[in-house]
């Protein structure tokens, strides 16, 4: 029960409560929530209390209110902080879900020009061009579109990349994706095929990043350009 004699506002404390129950698994990924009446009444406090505390947790990504059907849980977001690099694979464990990858394209291709400088190559010099649907636990969350120097990323054409590539790329072949470029970060709206890929409706929100990853010599790892279900995601800067 809520203590009214706390120094703490009681909307304060009903909003941890509900923040416990999410995390502790008596309210799970897709559930609705008792109502505010329902609410109020287990914890004894008025309704207007319940909705400032339904207000922020809605505001903060907890918690959806749907029109005419409840307030749902959300799905767990996956968190990095934007200017470190860190792989899919990481930031999923470092979150506490599991990840894979599934490719879907992998072929060669000529750079163009934006491509080209990017990468420190010539116009039309071959990349290697490999698309992966990454799943965060059972659910696709990333359509990830990397862009890499072909004669010197070869290799990576039979390679199974299922699970991260720089740690791959760390491990068997010396190479430490390890320092970020310009990177820019936009909202974009799911195409049908990157609605198809991801298993969301067209129009959903999608963030957009475009980076360009270097090794620990300073060389061109790849152009990355990652479309990331805007929902189930998050940065910090």
């Amino acid at each position: 029960m809520l203590n009214s004699e706390q120094a703490e506002p009681l909307y304060i404390q009903l909003k941890k409560a509900v923040q416990s129950a999410i995390a502790n698994g008596t309210f799970n990924s897709g559930d609705k929530i008792p109502t505010e009446i329902e609410l109020s009444e287990t914890y004894n406090v008025s309704r207007i209390t319940v909705r400032k505390a339904i207000e922020e947790l809605v505001n903060e990504g907890y918690l959806t209110k749907r029109q005419g059907k409840g307030t749902f849980v959300n799905a767990q977001k996956i968190g990095r902080k934007i200017e470190h690099v860190i792989s899919f694979t990481a930031a999923c464990k470092a979150n506490g879900v599991s990840s894979h990858s599934v490719v879907t394209e992998r072929t060669k291709l000529k750079a163009d020009q934006e491509t080209a400088e990017r990468l420190q190559i010539q116009q039309g010099e071959p990349v290697l061009y490999i698309q992966r649907k990454r799943y965060a636990g059972e659910r696709p969350l990333m359509l990830e579109n990397n862009y890499y120097p072909y004669d010197r990323f070869s290799f990576l054409m039979d390679e199974e990349l299922e699970g991260s590539v720089y740690e791959l790329l760390r491990k068997r072949y010396h190479i430490d994706p390890n320092q970020p470029g310009e990177t820019v970060l936009q909202i974009t709206l799911a195409d049908e095929q990157q609605a198809k890929l991801l298993e969301i409706p067209i129009g959903d929100p999608l963030f957009y990043m475009n980076t360009i990853i270097y090794d620990q010599d300073s060389q061109p790892v790849h152009v990355g350009k990652q479309y990331i279900i805007g929902d189930r995601y998050q940065f910090t800067l």
